[in-house]
């Protein structure tokens, strides 16, 4: 080999060396700490840059984006003296290289050591339903704490979570008796006011019926009475009309004489006074029709014009051999039908215990 190429290539080799050492390429989102002889000379910001070869050195190689830390479960006591493992999520980012680099030995551990801490300071003055309900104001105080401590280290954090809290198994079977409980006692309190409104609503829909039922049977009633108004208006608008004597009303009073007997609730029957002069009106009415107007007879014209009453206290009827067949008739079916009616009404009476009681007018009743 020719001994000139020797040196060049050996020249070449130093040059590349040198351009080598002396160009760093920073990527985006990085930045780099220059030492020279030992002692922090400058920061790289991303792109190309030159050093000094073999004076300058690259110390750290730090990422500026914002980082996510995780830690571990760490064992918290209560102020009610529970222990619970708390997990924290950590959002931080490197403001300052430098200050990261040489401020502190390990960020992250020191980090993770001041939120122990801290997570003990606050959960401290807390009981296990608080620390439970209460992740918001746990953070936001990590937060303040942390953002105090680690601004010195070129470290700002963005945000502080708690992951998960664990408290002892004890624990967590009583709380998950007390939500079963919860949730019974709710489940019974609906299934009571559920009943209760039912019960409301059966209760409206009951009286509305009965409401409804009284105001139908009251309207049936009025119904019913101004029927028996207009009817009994209209016989009597009738029987003035056509002009009834008292005889025609006579012998409609003895039609219902038997009616009044044939009642079930009847124990005894009174007999009215009038019964007789009924009777004798219904008599000399058929007589006085049968015979086409005629006088009556002799005796009776003497009783009615001497006005002489009988043992009883009142007229009494006697025999006409003057009247007609279909008056003699008459009357003695009016008797009868009477005198059978009078029969049952003592008959029951009777049956029931009770004595016939004595017709009105001092008689007794007719048998």
């Amino acid at each position: 080999m020719d001994p000139v190429v020797i040196p060049i290539l050996v020249a070449a080799i130093v040059v590349v060396f040198l351009v080598a050492a002396t160009v760093r390429i920073v990527p985006q989102a990085r930045r780099y700490n220059i030492e020279r002889f030992g002692r922090y000379r400058r920061t790289l910001q991303p792109g190309l840059n030159f050093v000094l070869p073999v004076a300058d050195r690259v110390n750290t190689k730090l990422d500026v984006r914002e980082q996510v830390y995780s830690s571990d479960p760490k064992p918290v006591i209560t102020e009610d003296n529970l222990v619970v493992n708390i997990d924290t999520v950590l959002y931080y980012q490197i403001t300052d290289p430098r200050a990261a680099a040489y401020e502190v030995a390990d960020y992250l551990q020191a980090i993770d050591q001041l939120t122990v801490t801290t997570l003990r300071n606050v959960i401290g003055s807390m009981d296990l339903e608080g620390t439970l309900t209460s992740r918001e104001e746990i953070n936001a105080r990590l937060r303040a704490v942390l953002d105090d401590a680690t601004g010195k280290w070129g470290i700002r954090v963005n945000r502080v979570e708690i992951k998960a809290i664990d408290p002892p198994n004890t624990i967590k079977e009583a709380m998950e008796k007390q939500m079963r409980a919860e949730r019974d006692k709710r489940a019974a309190i609906l299934h009571a006011e559920g009943e209760r409104q039912a019960k409301i609503l059966t209760a409206e829909g009951t009286k509305q019926k009965d409401i409804l039922e009284a105001q139908g049977t009251q309207q049936a009633m009025i119904l019913r009475a101004d029927g028996e108004s207009k009817a009994v208006e209209l016989v009597f608008q009738s029987v003035h009309r056509n002009n009834a004597d008292p005889k025609v009303l006579a012998y409609k009073y003895l039609e219902t004489l038997p009616h009044l007997a044939k009642s079930e609730n009847n124990t005894f029957w009174v007999i009215p006074g009038e019964l007789t002069e009924a009777v004798r009106t219904v008599t000399s009415a058929f007589g006085d029709r049968s015979e086409m107007g005629s006088p009556v007879t002799a005796q009776r014209a003497e009783a009615a014009g001497d006005g002489t009453p009988d043992e009883a206290g009142s007229p009494e009827i006697e025999a006409d051999p003057t009247l007609a067949l279909d008056a003699a008739t008459a009357a003695d079916e009016v008797a009868k039908q009477a005198a059978v009616a009078v029969n049952d009404a003592k008959a029951e009476a009777e049956a029931a215990g009770e004595a016939p009681l004595p017709g009105r007018g001092g008689r007794p009743a007719a048998e």
